[in-house]
């Protein structure tokens, strides 16, 4: 017996698995027999861990697409080190291919991993995760099961390569429409381009938001050290997957669960480490729904306090230069942990096994002008800036890292828009009636309003500007944006329009202001008239009135508060 299969008694404790094809009754018979069906012998699981994989492959998810070679090696982990592996699907969210939008479905596939995970004889899981919304659906789903369970992130895909200059999808690929939109690149060229920006399977090779869930979930303790930022083609991601399927039979003899791990002081050092990395403003949603799946306090002001603190180190775009290849080359997120380790809590435990400070206390950094020490940092506030106000008394959100330091204060009239597919037709317009002062404003982006809260806030810049070479103005609406993207764009208004926020008020024309430095988003309307122009607010037409999109329209929470379901949240945990 393996002294990790013992309790302090020295009797191995029962498997949970065991419950499900040990006892008395037909059924527990009965799935031994169909367990058999699958070519196993009876010894071959009998007081053995089953291990679950939950993969989020999907060929309608270029991210994800390599997830079945990782489940192999995984595989090999798991049966190296005892235990029996038992690869199941769940659905999987490409961000590019969903309409409006994966964030639509995020819950779904969370309540899809918590329920397969709940209701199947495994004893401990492993999660194959990668593109934006998979990785927090999986861990939201992980947390409320909180069955053991390790993360195996897909990876980056390789650096694109255009003419001779490295690009990274997303971000410059943004840089290269807007281009083609001046009339500065042909169709030609752009056709060029188009095969030249995903080289391989994987995630954006930017800091997106894919990029930074990853990095999070390596920040939070529910990785092996090192595997966010590995290359998705590398051998050493394979390498890692079978190391974390040997990994995964320990835990489930120690019986580490994610509630063990992911505590407050995970949750604070996910944002530090969020902040350091110049991370996706999503980061700000899916931590706040981690947390309440978790039944811990967390808040905006929680970001607010950390970001102010922590410094930006890590330069990969849309922030900064490099790309996510040179990031794991550099020394990943290991090596951005032990640079900022007085900032966070060590003794917080990870999967290993481990505390944080035990996991990183020798990582290297091997290139300093991708990850700056905590003395000469890129910036000395972190990414991801919170903004109050009267069009954000709830709150919202600005990655100044990625924003034009001229604009960071500004007044300027107000342009407003509806909708955003009548938007993109009038910003083609050569008279529409717009300069580089003006605010772009967008409503009905939010949860309820996109519906599902899609990544509109990045509004395209208007074509007669970039024609005239201005390249930034400041927009702001109550949706999200990309990780991949970038500019001075507010984001996550909340309380959103639909609901009647104070950006249901907007008129084109109006005076916006914002100041990074007072952190806040204003219209420059006294209380009296902005009270008056709500009282005549109309909400627009439900999008939904059946199915899941009913039942999300009926219990989304705001962007403030995680945009999960509010029965999905869990109790806070009480005094001992």
């Amino acid at each position: 017996m393996s002294s990790t299969e013992a309790s302090s008694g020295g009797t191995r404790r029962q498997l949970r698995s065991e419950t499900w094809y040990e006892g008395p009754e037909y059924y527990n018979f009965a799935r031994r027999a169909y367990l058999r069906s699958e070519g196993l012998t009876r010894e071959a699981f009998h007081g053995k861990p089953l291990i679950g994989i939950c993969n989020s492959w999907s060929e309608l998810n270029h991210c994800n697409i390599h997830l079945r070679e990782l489940a192999e090696a995984v595989k090999r982990g798991v049966w190296a080190a005892g235990g029996v592996p038992l690869e199941f699907p769940t659905i999987s969210l490409g961000e590019v291919f969903i309409r409006p939008t994966a964030m639509l479905l995020r819950n779904l596939m969370a309540m899809d991993v918590e329920e397969s995970i709940r209701c199947n004889p495994v004893d401990g899981v492993v999660l194959l995760c990668g593109c934006d919304k998979t990785t927090p659906a999986q861990l939201m789903g992980a947390a409320s099961a909180d069955v053991p369970s390790l993360f195996v992130t897909g990876g980056p895909m390789l650096s694109g390569n255009y003419r001779g200059e490295w690009k990274g999808s997303g971000t410059d690929g943004r840089k290269m429409f807007d281009l083609f939109r001046s009339g500065s690149l042909s169709q030609e060229e752009l056709n060029e381009f188009e095969g030249c920006m995903a080289r391989s399977h994987g995630h954006c090779m930017v800091m997106g938001t894919a990029s930074t869930m990853t990095s999070i979930a390596e920040a939070l303790g529910m990785t092996l050290p090192g595997c966010a930022a590995i290359p998705a083609p590398d051998s050493r991601r394979k390498a890692i997957a079978e190391q974390s399927g040997r990994r995964i039979v320990e835990m489930v003899w120690e019986d580490l669960r994610p509630t063990r791990i992911m505590t407050r002081e995970a949750l604070e050092n996910a944002i530090t480490v969020d902040m350091a990395i110049g991370g996706s403003t999503n980061a700000v949603v899916h931590l706040l729904a981690l947390a309440g799946r978790l039944g811990l306090p967390l808040t905006l002001d929680d970001f607010h306090r950390i970001s102010a603190r922590t410094p930006y180190l890590v330069n990969v775009k849309p922030s900064g230069e490099y790309l996510m290849e040179e990031f794991f080359y550099a020394g990943g997120v290991p090596a951005v942990m032990r640079e900022i380790l007085p900032l966070l809590h060590g003794e917080a435990l990870s999967v290993t096994g481990r505390t944080i400070a035990e996991n990183v206390a020798a990582a290297p950094c091997h290139n300093r002008d991708v990850i700056r020490e905590r003395a000469q940092p890129l910036s000395p506030e972190g990414g991801t800036l919170v903004l109050y106000g009267n069009l954000a008394p709830d709150g919202a959100v600005l990655k100044h890292t990625a924003a034009s330091t001229h604009l960071l204060e500004h007044r300027g009239p107000a342009l407003v828009f509806e909708d955003h597919h009548a938007m993109i037709l009038e910003l083609e317009r050569d008279d529409l009636p717009v300069d580089e002062n003006t605010v772009l404003v967008l409503r009905n982006g939010g949860p309820k309003g996109g519906p599902g809260f899609p990544e509109w806030g990045h509004i395209p810049m208007p074509k007669r500007l970039l024609q005239r070479g201005v390249m930034d103005m400041v927009r702001i609406s109550d949706a999200r944006m990309s990780g991949t993207s970038f500019g001075t764009v507010v984001l996550h208004i909340a309380p959103e329009s639909a609901i009647g926020g104070p950006l249901a008020a907007v008129r084109t024309g109006d005076i916006i202001s914002l100041s990074a430095s007072q952190r806040r988003i204003d219209v420059e309307l006294d209380d009296v008239e902005l009270a008056r122009r709500l009282r005549d607010f109309v909400p627009p037409p439900a999008h939904y009135s059946r199915g899941y999109g009913k039942m999300f329209l009926d219990h989304v929470t705001q962007a403030n508060e995680g945009c999960d379901f509010d029965f999905l949240r869990a109790l806070p945990p009480t005094e001992a």
